[in-house]
């Protein structure tokens, strides 16, 4: 049995290593073919060129879309400010009406309200207890003027997975166009972007072990052909719509993180859902109780309270031996509760006694024992002091 390295990172939501595989994959574009791609009149320019269009290639093959369908971004976040602000700016004539929900990422809920400021009308639709939104809520929520529906594949707190088809379907009856945000789904669950009638999608390289700084965005260009104003101007690259120089290494690497997480998705899953599964059964046997849905989530995720401990509490005590967290990377910095675990229709309180826990492709059944170990000692460690 190998020694533990300590802390044992349990925290992929927020990010992942770069594999040693995509490392390898990136290291010429830093040093030897370190062409701009946009430079075509010499051999560096064109090398760099290819790499991309290889690259653009493989990860379109990954989600069932054409090539040319996919513009790189500097990751998720710009990807949902690009879909938003670029499709709603380019379909005023249509209306000025966004379709979202409560519990997508900042990236999403920060740019709807910067909508709003504009003179976007947004509604926000509820979730039930596990998550996830109400099909017939978001029917009765298409006016003449919705232009765009915005809901997240996968929520990167509590691993729910939204009913992405219907959704999709909804939408096109309606004349709408649907984007998704994809950053916790890409690599974990099979895409297919035209069965499941996604319009628009944000990806992210580094929550499937590539580097970070990268991402992309899928835009259908048939059936509907969809058009986006730009937020970066420039250059003209990326079909005009993300204008600066093209982060080579960083596609490349995207792109074989991509191809990798593809090819072992399957036996991942597998393992993925052994671990949370001997987590939840050891948790629920203390109190623990699951926040987000039974079955409809990703199975590297578990998000668990434990009622009357500080999620903080917990993280801290374990903090030498364990990197867990107490929900999305994007908000630790504030003291208030989750806003995704409040909609849930958890108390403050409840909120903060939950703690988020992501597995990764490097973990070991050791360090799951291990892992499992040590927050119940630090659960009755904290219930020691309590008394």
């Amino acid at each position: 049995m190998s020694e533990i390295k300590y802390p044992i990172y349990l925290d992929s939501h927020a990010t992942t290593p770069v594999d040693p595989r995509v490392f390898e994959e990136m290291k010429p574009y830093f040093t030897e073919n370190f062409g701009n791609a946009s430079s075509l009149d010499h051999s560096f320019g064109y090398d760099a060129s290819i790499a991309v269009s290889q690259s653009r290639e493989k990860i379109a093959s990954a989600i069932g879309c054409n090539m040319d369908e996919i513009i790189f971004t500097s990751g998720a976040t710009e990807s949902d400010n690009l879909a938003l602000l670029g499709v709603m700016d380019r379909n005023k004539a249509k209306g000025n009406h966004l379709i979202t929900c409560v519990t997508e990422h900042k990236a999403i809920l920060d740019t709807a309200k910067h909508l709003e400021d504009n003179g976007c009308k947004v509604t926000y639709l509820s979730v039930d207890e596990y998550g996830l939104i109400d099909l017939e809520k978001l029917k009765n929520s298409i006016t003449n003027e919705t232009v765009l529906i915005s809901i997240m594949f996968a929520n990167n707190e509590i691993g729910t997975i939204q009913n992405i088809s219907e959704i999709g379907k909804i939408a096109h009856e309606n004349d709408v166009l649907f984007h998704t945000d994809a950053a916790q789904a890409l690599g974990h669950i099979r895409i297919d972007v035209k069965k499941m009638n996604i319009d628009l999608m944000s990806m992210s390289s580094h929550k499937i072990y590539g580097p970070k700084g990268i991402g992309a965005l899928y835009v259908r260009s048939i059936m509907p052909r969809v058009k986006i104003n730009s937020t970066v101007h420039g250059g003209g690259q990326e079909r005009n719509i993300r204008s600066g120089t093209l982060n080579v290494p960083g596609i490349v690497g995207f792109a074989k993180a991509v191809e990798i997480a593809v090819d072992e998705m399957g036996s991942e899953n597998a393992k993925y859902k052994r671990w949370t599964g001997m987590m939840l059964e050891k948790f629920t046997a203390v109190g623990g109780k699951l926040n987000g849905h039974p079955d409809n989530r990703l199975v590297h995720n578990l998000n668990v309270r434990f009622e009357g401990v500080q999620s903080k509490s917990i993280i801290n005590t374990v903090s030498k031996k364990l990197a867990i967290s107490a929900g999305s990377a994007c908000t630790t910095d504030l003291v208030e509760p989750s806003h995704v675990l409040l909609a849930l229709g958890l108390s403050e309180n409840q909120a903060h006694n939950s703690i988020r826990i992501g597995c990764n492709r490097f973990n070991t059944d050791h360090e799951i024992e291990f892992a499992i170990n040590e927050i119940l000692n630090a659960l009755e460690s904290i219930a020691k002091i309590r008394v």
